[in-house]
């Protein structure tokens, strides 16, 4: 708001120093005209002619540069805000592909006008995410949803054996499972893009919460037979321990998921001056160049080449949080021989 009226204060200035450069001369160029015919003995009750070809001159002249400083004034001013007018309503309507395009010279009007435009631009983004957003959650709910009313319908055959009702029961309990994560998934994604997740900062030990990580993890590890090589430094860490908590369960369950049976997950915890890092690397499938490039969109699956898919929003929830967190995360992959994520978080204050 300050920044807007400082803007219109400064067109408001414009305006009035170029109404009195060109309207001051007037004030005094019609009494010079009447001095010069006094001086010159010219009686202005007696002369008519001259004087009123005068004032006719003076009034033709002051009538063009009305109309210039009107041609100024629609071109340069009017125009404009009346294409800001139109443009609002297309963008009330719904419609954000709406951009002014403006060739005028006055700065405090253009760069509201490319404040608009960028306006328009990024709500124009926003729709196209939305619309994304709205298509993805409506397919990753309707194929557990399809696949529970399969399974439901196989169960009404009288004729099923034990082993296959058992079979169909325990496929609908992990479709519903599914909608249970990506339910969660949703919510928690929400919360953390409108900021309603963040807590007070609590101080606790970084290393022995990433160890229960792990621990709430080892039915899955343990059932792949996978070995895990840990590595923590004792730390102290002031943070959101809970949303923390969620980026370590989320890279080490996704470890476990694209490791081969058999195969080990190393996860290290240093600190490097004003860095913490915690590191994840597994010896996986891998993933590609492209696969790296949109690894932390919200439902990116990667390629097919990855067996365990899973709704495509636990990276993308990683990564909101450590930038709530004041830190990042990397990746670097290659197919086949596995994945290394890679968190650097600020370090504690003492």
């Amino acid at each position: 708001m300050m920044k807007w009226n400082k803007e219109i204060w400064n067109i408001r200035k414009r305006f009035t120093l170029t109404f009195f450069v060109i309207i001051l001369p007037f004030f005094f160029l019609i009494p010079g005209v009447l001095y010069f015919l006094a001086r010159n003995g010219i009686s202005v009750g007696t002369v008519t002619v001259p004087i009123t070809v005068t004032f006719v001159l003076i009034g033709l002249l002051c009538f063009l540069l009305g109309y210039v400083i009107s041609f100024f004034l629609m071109r340069n001013v009017f125009h404009p805000l009346e294409e800001m007018s139109r443009a609002s309503r297309q963008i009330a309507r719904g419609d954000y592909s709406s951009q002014i395009d403006y060739q005028g010279s006055i700065d405090e009007i253009r760069t509201t006008i490319d404040n608009f435009n960028f306006m328009a631009r990024e709500l124009n983004s926003v729709e196209i995410m939305r619309n994304d957003f709205i298509a993805n959650v409506s397919h990753e709910f309707k194929t557990p949803l399809s696949s529970i009313a399969g399974y439901v319908t196989l169960l009404q055959d009288p004729d099923l054996s034990e082993s296959e009702r058992n079979e169909y029961i325990q496929m609908a309990f992990f479709n519903i499972e599914k909608l249970n994560d990506l339910t969660s998934n949703i919510l928690q994604l929400s919360r953390l893009e409108n900021q309603n997740a963040l807590r007070e900062p609590v101080r606790y030990r970084l290393d022995e919460q990433i160890r229960e990580a792990i621990v709430l993890l080892e039915p899955k590890w343990s059932k792949k037979n996978i070995t895990l090589d840990v590595d923590l430094m004792e730390l102290s860490y002031t943070g959101q321990s809970a949303l923390l908590f969620q980026v370590w369960t989320n890279l080490i369950g996704n470890a476990v998921k694209f490791s081969n049976p058999g195969s080990s997950v190393a996860i290290t915890l240093r600190q490097y001056h004003n860095d913490i890092t915690v590191t994840v690397s597994d010896r996986g499938i891998g993933m590609t160049e492209e696969t790296k490039k949109h690894i932390f969109e919200k439902f990116y699956q990667g390629d097919s080449s990855r067996k365990e898919q899973g709704n495509g929003l636990g990276l993308a929830i990683c990564r909101i949080i450590l930038d709530l967190c004041g830190g990042d995360i990397h990746v670097s992959s290659e197919p086949g021989k596995g994945s290394v994520f890679t968190v650097r978080l600020p370090s504690p204050e003492d």
